[in-house]
């Protein structure tokens, strides 16, 4: 398996032969455009797949959020997949990070050291099965506000993406603040998702803008989610920010 077939029409569809695996997609766009959503569609398909997924989703105050957020948008209960999933859950009050259970990891993903240490161990607890280990990080660019490793956690993520070659990454990341930061990620990635949005009702569009060595249509195509679905998720994750900032910001 070279390539990871979603087998959701509308996605297939912009991207015929697949995501390419061992691969860094970005998924990009104004804040509150639903990027996250985008890539739980990616997360639904990997799991139906056999593969792992590890968690990063910094918007989310809980893992519980994660799995609303999944089944409201795509149907997929991941509790059935406990297996195959891990959460790293942000926690900027501790040093370094902390085993709370099988299934969750709580870290202070601000310090760059503590990224390498704790998606090291997370894989090392998944099974390398079907596509693989996916690593699915939302909201990657709150990490970007910290005064003192702000600077250092975007050389991490960048390093990330420079030096991968065993495991598929997709992050995704607002171009609201932080955008000359932002674009450099853009840049480098593999794979490349604008996703932008539309109030009154809400609707959500994506068109890719690059995949790595596969074809792809570059038009633009509607999320098919619908607007009270997108409104609620939007209510959960900007509330969960307003208090994911200040956090990032004291240290």
């Amino acid at each position: 398996m070279e390539t990871l077939k979603t087998e959701i029409d509308w996605i297939d569809n912009i991207i015929p032969e697949g995501l390419p695996l061992k691969s860094t997609t970005l998924i990009t766009g104004p804040g509150g455009s639903g990027k996250p959503l985008i890539g739980e569609t990616f997360v639904t398909a990997w799991l139906k797949k056999g593969g792992s997924v590890i968690f990063m989703s910094l918007q989310y105050p809980s893992s519980e959020f994660i799995t609303e957020s999944i089944k409201n948008v795509t149907g997929l209960d991941i509790n059935d997949y406990n297996e195959k999933i891990i959460f790293l859950q942000l926690d900027t009050g501790i040093p370094d990070y902390h085993e709370v259970n099988r299934h969750i990891i709580n870290a202070n993903l601000v310090k760059p050291e503590v990224w390498d240490k704790v998606l090291d161990l997370a894989s090392t607890k998944l099974p390398d099965e079907g596509p693989g280990i996916l690593i699915f990080g939302s909201a990657l660019n709150l990490l970007l506000f910290s005064p003192t490793y702000g600077d250092a956690i975007l050389e991490k993520i960048k390093s990330t993406i420079a030096s991968n070659t065993s495991k598929t990454y997709i992050f995704s990341v607002s171009t609201s603040a932080k955008a000359k930061e932002i674009s450099q990620l853009e840049e480098m990635a593999d794979n490349l998702i604008l996703s932008r949005s539309e109030k009154k009702p809400f609707r959500l569009f994506m068109k890719v803008l690059k995949i790595r060595n596969e074809p792809y249509d570059p038009a633009e195509v509607q999320v098919p989610i619908s607007s009270k679905t997108l409104d609620h998720i939007k209510e959960i994750a900007d509330h969960s920010r307003s208090k994911v900032i200040p956090a990032i910001l004291k240290i």
